[in-house]
């Protein structure tokens, strides 16, 4: 059904609302944008509860595949933050064979589950030479459950998997590149909202949120008792900028709840003699008329991020891109690993 391009790969973000594919093709120095493809989910649970999200998410990636004209089986896709375990974690200096040994006992202080029910991961972030050859570790655990189901879901899918990752590291890719400033990428999405803080290109500190996109729209909806798609309008319009003081008051608790997790993380990495320089802002959820001006006052540089600064596209596309190229930040960096 699908051929597989040398150089090409597929990126693919499942969201909680949406499911987005890139495929890129690596160049001599730049990726060239092939295609790309979103489409809205909303799953209905029948009430017989004999729904097979495994099956039904394969046959939406199908269709959206060949719609969107992918050309290649090779994937990586993206591991939801919500259900993946991420820690940094120092360790003393030592052979690889004996960090496998220590990380695993390591491990079970910061992994709320037994382990022989996850799937750990780990890479050597930097030996600071001030601490004697001390080691920065990044260790990830996911549920085996959900490995699982991500390959069953491929199978079904007709396509290869190469690599499953955490969504953070997809977004140090395509908005960060080789920066090596202290950052912070916010990364708003319908129902969630990840924090990462970022250092030397690396991922230091990654929190979620229960809130997104989806929380402001909802709220608007319930406070002037309009249609979903009414109180959409007004976000995307209005925002934070608009006279009708009843939007701004609405939205406010939930950017506020984003604003108070930002504060704390320039905190934390302030009092370990780090500063942070920029706060870049990706996802969905990011197309709110003054958000940037609402977090001037924390202090550093605010911006939207640009996923295609890594990227060729046909002049053709600049126009779609335009209004969506935010939600794909997830799905450029997938297709982006080497």
């Amino acid at each position: 059904m699908f051929f597989s391009g040398n150089k090409s790969k597929l990126g693919i973000d499942i969201g909680t609302s949406s499911i987005k594919v890139v495929q890129l093709k690596k160049g001599a120095d730049q990726y060239a944008l092939e295609t790309y493809g979103i489409v809205k989910v909303a799953y209905q649970r029948p009430s017989d509860m004999q729904f097979d999200v495994i099956t039904e998410t394969a046959s939406i990636l199908r269709k959206l595949m060949t719609e969107a004209g992918v050309t290649t089986r090779k994937v990586v896709a993206s591991l939801p933050n919500n259900i993946v375990f991420v820690s940094v974690i120092d360790m003393p200096p030592m052979s690889d064979k004996e960090l496998k040994s220590a990380i695993e006992w390591e491990a079970q202080r910061y992994v709320p589950l037994p382990l022989e029910e996850v799937t750990l991961s780990w890479s050597v972030l930097e030996k600071s030479a001030a601490t004697g050859g001390q080691l920065q570790v990044l260790l990830t655990a996911v549920p085996t459950t959900v490995i699982d189901n991500y390959l069953k879901m491929f199978k079904l899918a007709d396509l290869q998997p190469l690599a499953l990752e955490i969504e953070a590291l997809a977004l140090i890719r395509s908005l960060v590149g080789s920066r090596q400033d202290g950052l912070i990428l916010i990364d708003i999405g319908a129902r969630t909202t990840s924090l990462n803080l970022i250092d030397k290109g690396y991922l230091r500190v990654s929190r979620n949120l229960p809130v997104g996109g989806e929380t402001i729209t909802d709220a608007i909806g319930n406070s002037l008792h309009v249609s979903p798609s009414r109180a959409e309008q007004f976000k995307r319009d209005l925002g934070l900028v608009t006279d009708m003081q009843q939007i701004p008051q609405t939205i406010r608790p939930v950017i506020d709840s984003i604003k108070n997790e930002v504060q704390q993380l320039i905190k934390i990495f302030g009092s370990g003699g780090g500063a942070i320089q920029e706060i870049i802002f990706s996802g969905a959820g990011t197309y709110v008329p003054g958000l940037l001006k609402f977090f001037e006052d924390i202090g550093p540089k605010c911006s939207i991020g640009d996923p295609l600064k890594f990227v060729s596209y046909s002049p053709k596309l600049k126009a779609n891109l335009d209004g969506v190229s935010l939600s794909l930040s997830v799905a450029l960096g997938l297709a982006m690993r080497d």
